[in-house]
């Protein structure tokens, strides 16, 4: 059976529309999700066409999305979808590249599907957890009419030049719900000189290195699914791999490198924002930055105060871009969070700071 979550502060449950064109994956999603306390499964539609169909009639909160569908697509779905019917959407998905173009498209998260060896009740509780989230989350769908472009390769920068000082600075960036999309946006407008960087999101097995390996074609520096032991260098990002935790250490010569290892979840986490500014808090000498994006709960709050209280300098997503506004709320409600800015203005308050070093 899923595991209950915390209940969301209505009592009301959430309204969800199940679209999968397989029976069987049909049957396990309303089955499973309808065993959920906090959740009402109110219809299911079988493709495409059937979804727009029925939608204005079943009216849910959050609706479930096969990606590859025959015909038209869970992807074609979206674009035509939340322009008129701005509600959040999960993606269920296998391992397949197009779950990063639906979600930016406006799909809120997503779930891998379980495999044959995998157990189906973590995927429903996992599943379960992430509609809890999606029901507060803010869609920020492309008016009907335009066209929404896709980002083809990086966008022009300017460079840092030189600036020896940031060559040891260390930057570490945590997101959750929300946080593929809202990471793009920050890393496509920083320059190819950027100071090394960390970046945390909360993603299923196999996806952080497809992840990293979409960020690096669309970003001027190079970014790259970490592996343990490797250097935090400037014109670097590294994407913490799913299912490890990911802490910054020091070797003996006193460069910055990344252990990335099996582990306790951290803050419910693995890998785990808190986890990883933690250790920036205690091992970093030299200048680093600290950023915690969209995503629900506490992840990085902590971590992200003992970074400020070591002197790092601190920026947290504001409410009204965030798509969902829990990590960065908390992180500013305890002080952790020096800056706040929106999505769209991260980078250049990043950029700012780091042209006074």
């Amino acid at each position: 059976m899923p595991v209950p979550v915390s209940a969301p502060a209505k009592t009301k449950k959430i309204r969800v529309m199940v679209v999968d064109d397989s029976i069987v994956a049909r049957n396990l999603l309303i089955t499973g999700l309808s065993a959920h306390p906090l959740i009402e499964v109110v219809g299911y539609a079988i493709n495409a066409l059937d979804a727009k169909n029925k939608l204005p009639r079943l009216k849910p909160d959050v609706m479930t999305l096969d990606v590859e569908m025959p015909g038209e697509s869970g992807l074609d779905l979206l674009k035509e979808l939340l322009p008129t019917h701005p509600i959040p959407v999960i993606l269920v998905s296998s391992l397949n590249l197009r779950v990063f173009d639906a979600l930016a498209a406006g799909a809120v998260d997503f779930v891998r599907k379980p495999e044959a060896n995998q157990s189906r009740d973590a995927f429903l509780a996992t599943l379960a957890q992430k509609i809890v989230v999606a029901a507060h989350a803010r869609v920020h769908p492309t008016p009907a009419g335009v066209r929404q472009p896709q980002p083809t390769g990086p966008l022009p920068t300017i460079p840092l030049l030189g600036r020896p000082k940031l060559d040891r600075m260390v930057i570490g960036l945590g997101a959750s719900t929300g946080g593929t999309e809202a990471a793009l946006k920050v890393l496509r407008q920083l320059p190819a000189d950027i100071p090394g960087m960390v970046l945390v999101q909360h993603m299923p097995a196999g996806f952080t290195k497809m992840y990293a390996d979409r960020l690096n074609k669309l970003c001027q520096m190079q970014v790259r699914e970490a592996k343990d032991g490797d250097k935090v260098e400037r014109g670097t990002v590294l994407v913490a791999p799913a299912d490890l935790q990911i802490r910054m250490q020091r070797d003996g010569a006193g460069n910055y490198t990344v252990s990335c290892k099996p582990g306790e979840k951290v803050s419910g986490h693995r890998p785990s924002v808190d986890s990883l500014f933690l250790s920036m808090a205690q091992v970093v000498r030299h200048q680093m930055v600290g950023i915690i994006m969209t995503g629900m709960g506490r992840d990085g709050a902590e971590g992200l105060l003992a970074m400020r209280k070591q002197g790092a300098f601190t920026i947290g997503q504001d409410r009204e871009s965030s798509v969902v506004y829990g990590m960065p709320m908390v992180a500013y409600d305890i002080g952790a969070v020096q800056v706040q800015a929106s999505c769209d203005n991260i980078a250049s308050v990043l950029l700012r700071h780091l042209q006074t070093m």
